[in-house]
């Protein structure tokens, strides 16, 4: 309908929060299985415990024979793994004890023969070992408090089948199948070293001085995160496990990650008549201040005739050594053709005027595959933004990525070059004053489609894991979809995958932990397709693929490309545009608006038993495609029947007093609701549409699937008023310090017509869900709690970050899909009168 077309501005109340002291209510758990812990002979157990303490005593005795001349900064230590029983859950943050030194490092769960076991590597200073005979003591001894309550240690003690000397297998935290099998062959390994109370500098030290002595090469190229100091070294398995000083700090040893290998009919002066043409079609800003997209790859060819208007030779820079930023492999200049124009099928085929808002610039990262052997992936990540900004600190940019490591991301977990990602976004080394936007390829179901006759589409997408670094929580993850479906090469070949549907290139994460790794990809774009016949499949068909800028303009104008990183680019471009549209906007808002205005196909949907319509399947759909392809149209403007409120605004989550930190704020937002207007339509379909967006500041380890340990600094949540819940009980319900000293007990039962629901949409530091029934049910949904839960800033108290703000983006949209009613006007007044209101109280203040 004509007068409900997507053609006015959205409506913004930054600052709308109501501030309130908050404290998360409690809300109980069932006890499992493994929180029981079986009652041991006391004797037995101890005696064996002992005997393990004695063994390991002897061990340090031999390591203090062999500290070097050279005294250590960081001071004498052993680390000590304990495991549990099979099945047992083991308190593992009970085995630290941070104020003398005691650190926990890692936790790994390791399944065998249909048993699982906590295996907890800890690290122990030189004198602190007493502390836990002294515990055994008070086991046996049955020991009480003054007010005669237990204090024996029990619990922990029972769960504890065996502590011994910890080894290079004992840090080693990836899969067992990637630890080279030649434990005499130098390699490179990643190793992350444990720097309790900042000390990134004195261990790093410590480290190198005693890899000296081994003929350990230690590279220099150091991530500093706030717990771990993570860098490359290249030495032999057996040259790491012979010294057992040198393995007392090494948190982890993990694999380097390397990026993978990367991946038109006509004659090349036709190709160049075509570029004329589109060209004479582009219309440009007259300022040149509109946003930069930064190519992160392998270079960008600044001067092919379809780049040169958006970017010149300065635009080009490199952080490769002795490396002309120049693009020899072509991989960057593909995307940056696909950032600028978008599909050139599309642009090409048509006639109309092309605007174009947003500009180019390009790092050169990397020529082929093998390069920066020295250098994590994080750390080269993290030079090519710090170049570009160098370069050029005054330019708004999105940044896109579209390289991925050859292997997935181990469920979820985060790794050093992921975790960078996450620290550049949010800018914790600068503070929080410059986040920054990233999009990223979820990577490629590597499947040979040469070599093998059968492809079980899409089977074999969802159990592909998606890539690393796309598992960051800050980015935008990109993984693939598909409208592909015209092939004019072959006959024999057919479309692998449908229309709308899931690219045959793209990952998921279904394969992930579900309870803490993030709801991944966000967001799918145009990704290509492959031809199947009876005798095989085709990936090389260039109707099932998208036509970009060739590297070597000289030869041809144009060659086309596929799967994920073709659709990060786009992605990108999606982002510059809605900068280009309102340039003040947050980058947490721009990641809102395009994960908003994301749309599921209905090809998507027949992934899921969608008419089963649970919020565990949709979960399982999100996993896998996304919150679906987003709509550019509803991310710029809204309409007469469907408007969208934006707020940005900040909370402080936690506080200290005195003893622990705390949970402090909430806020309150009083939604500017067409009431009446719902109320008259009654039974009509209406959808409410929720987007809360903020950048965590991460804190990776193996530790993290401990709540004092979260990789997170912080989490938000939102929940909304439910229908005939009272305003009283609603605050009650999501605040514990409104109720009264009897209790509260919410007459309310939970709302089934959310999408996803609270259980699956806070995962990550993005959450979204959908909301739909009848007006009238919708009609006093008026009022939104964003409240914080935990993190790190609240539960690792050395950092001292209790007192830290956290922004927050929140996207609030309202649709009558199926009415020719005016929502949008009455809103905007009530919207303006807000404003005026406050205008006028900040006057008299």
């Amino acid at each position: 309908m004509a007068r409900n077309a997507f053609d006015k501005p959205h409506l913004f109340l930054h600052s709308n929060g109501s501030k309130q002291s908050f404290t998360i209510p409690s809300t109980g758990r069932n006890t499992k299985e493994t929180d029981v812990i079986p009652e041991r002979d006391r004797g037995q157990q101890s005696g064996k415990l002992r005997g393990d303490l004695a063994t390991i005593s002897k061990g340090l005795d031999q390591l203090r024979s062999n500290v070097p001349d050279t005294p250590l900064e960081m001071g004498l230590g052993i680390q000590l793994e304990f495991e549990s029983f099979p099945d047992i859950k083991l308190a593992v943050e009970q085995l630290a004890r941070e104020s003398k030194g005691t650190e926990l490092l890692s936790v790994k769960t390791i399944a065998q023969d249909g048993q699982t076991r906590t295996v907890a590597t800890v690290f122990v200073p030189d004198g602190e070992l007493v502390v836990f005979e002294k515990k055994i003591t008070e086991y046996l001894e049955r020991k009480k408090d003054v007010n005669e309550k237990p204090r024996d240690h029990r619990k922990l003690i029972d769960a504890i089948q065996s502590i011994r000397v910890a080894v290079f297998e004992s840090i080693w935290s990836d899969a067992q199948e990637l630890l080279p099998r030649n434990k005499d062959e130098p390699v490179w390994w990643e190793v992350w070293l444990s720097t309790p109370k900042k000390s990134h500098k004195q261990s790093f030290s410590d480290f190198q001085a005693l890899s000296k002595q081994h003929g350990i090469f230690v590279s220099n190229y150091r991530i500093d995160f706030p717990e771990h100091a993570v860098f490359q070294v290249k030495a032999t398995q057996n040259q790491l496990a012979s010294d057992m000083l040198l393995l007392s700090r090494i948190a982890e040893v993990r694999l380097p990650k390397e990026t993978a290998d990367f991946f038109s009919g006509q004659s090349g002066w036709e190709q160049a008549e075509w570029s004329e043409n589109l060209l004479s079609r582009l219309q440009q800003p007259v300022s040149s201040n509109g946003p930069y997209i930064c190519i992160l790859d392998t270079g960008v060819n600044v001067e092919h005739p379809l780049l040169s208007p958006f970017a010149n030779i300065n635009d080009q820079l490199s952080v490769m050594d002795y490396q002309h930023p120049v693009d020899n492999e072509g991989h960057g200049t593909n995307m940056a053709g696909l950032a600028m124009w978008g599909d050139l099928t599309d642009a090409l085929a048509s006639n109309d005027v092309i605007f174009v808002g947003h500009r180019l610039e390009s790092v050169k990262v990397i020529d082929k595959s093998g390069d920066n052997k020295e250098k994590s992936s994080g750390y080269i990540t993290s030079n090519a933004v710090a170049v570009a900004e160098w370069a050029n600190p005054e330019r708004d940019r999105v940044y896109s990525m579209s390289l991925s490591a050859n292997i997935d991301t181990d469920k979820g977990r985060a790794s050093s070059w992921s975790s960078t990602l996450d620290t550049l976004a949010v800018d914790y080394l600068g503070e929080g004053d410059a986040p920054r936007l990233f999009t990223v390829s979820a990577g490629n179901a590597s499947f040979d489609c040469f070599n093998h006759r059968q492809y079980p589409y899409p089977h074999f997408n969802i159990q592909s894991g998606i890539n690393d670094p796309a598992q960051a929580w800050n980015v935008v993850t990109v993984g693939a979809f598909t409208n592909k479906a015209v092939i004019r090469e072959s006959n024999d070949h057919y479309p692998l995958a449908k229309p709308g549907g899931l690219s045959p290139y793209s990952t998921t994460s279904h394969s992930w932990d579900w309870r803490n790794a993030p709801l991944k990809p966000d967001v799918v774009f145009e990704g290509g397709n492959i031809g199947h016949s009876q005798m095989d499949y085709r990936d090389d068909l260039r109707g099932l693929q998208l036509l970009t800028t060739h590297h070597d303009f000289s030869v041809r104008h144009y060659e086309t490309t596929c799967a994920t990183s073709a659709a990060t680019a786009q992605a990108a471009r999606f982002a510059a545009q809605i900068k280009s549209e309102y340039p003040d906007l947050w980058p947490e808002t721009i990641r809102a608006l395009m994960i908003h205005s994301a749309e599921w196909t209905d090809e998507m949907l027949t992934l899921v038993d969608y008419q089963k319509g649970s919020m565990g399947e949709m979960a399982r759909l999100v996993r896998a495609v996304g919150f679906g392809v987003p709509n550019l149209e509803k991310a710029l403007r809204s309409a007469n029947n469907s408007f969208s409120l934006i707020i940005e605004d900040q909370l402080q989550p936690f506080q200290k007093n005195t003893g622990d930190p705390k949970t402090k704020d909430m806020h309150w937002h009083d939604l500017p609701w067409p009431k009446e207007i719902l109320q008259f339509l009654g039974d009509a379909d209406v959808e409410l549409t929720v987007t809360l967006s903020y950048f965590i500041e991460p804190n990776p380890s193996s530790r993290n699937i401990l709540n004092k340990y979260s990789y997170a600094s912080h989490q938000l949540r939102f929940d909304t008023i439910r229908p005939f819940e009272s305003m009283a009980d609603f605050q009650q319900r999501i605040n514990k310090q409104n109720r009264s000293d009897q209790g509260f007990k919410s007459d309310s039962t939970s709302d089934k017509n959310w999408t996803l629901g609270v259980e699956n949409r806070h995962r990550g530091s993005i959450h979204k869900d959908i909301w739909k029934g009848s007006a009238a049910d919708l009609a006093d949904l008026s009022q939104l709690a964003v409240y914080p839960v935990g993190g790190w800033w609240k539960t690792r108290k050395s950092h001292q970050r209790w007192d830290s703000k956290a922004r927050y983006s929140l996207i609030i949209s309202l649709s009558v899909p199926k009415q020719d009613v005016n929502i949008y006007s009455d809103v905007k007044a009530k919207v303006e009168a807000k404003i005026s209101s406050r205008a006028a109280i900040a006057i008299q203040v």
